[in-house]
């Protein structure tokens, strides 16, 4: 079995007293139409962002475990946990997230169910946001 490593580059700034996300070049992003907002839930694209960094920090070697990392943090390992399966998404799942379009899967409680393994499965067990 082989295995495959996605790395989405973004940081969130605020700016003018408001959050904006940071591609790797240091321009905000900006979806079509809008101006340089992103259209996702802010809290949903929040949650992915930390996601990302605290997998980062972990890959990297700055905290051994993740209770370590909950302690830095200040939260709880278990939600740690819970968002660190975000980063395991598939890459159009993570697009349409920070592009407004954020699926639902098809489970009452998106966050404390399991991810579907393979990104098919995922794709299979969202439902498109109305």
């Amino acid at each position: 079995m082989s295995s495959m490593t996605v790395v989405v580059p973004m940081a969130i700034r605020r700016r003018g007293g408001r959050k904006q996300i940071i591609g790797p070049d240091g321009a905000p992003l900006r979806a079509s139409g809008d101006a340089g907002e992103t259209r996702g839930d802010p809290t949903l694209v929040k949650a992915l962002a930390r996601a990302f960094r605290w997998r980062r920090m972990l890959e990297g070697g700055r905290y051994g475990s993740i209770r370590e990392l909950a302690a830095a943090e200040g939260v709880d390992r278990a939600y740690i946990g819970r968002l660190l399966n975000l980063t395991l998404l598939a890459p159009e799942l993570v697009e349409a997230i920070l592009d407004g379009r954020e699926p639902y899967f098809s489970v009452p409680q998106r966050l404390s169910e399991p991810i579907p393994l393979t990104w098919v499965d995922q794709q299979r067990a969202c439902i498109p946001r109305r």
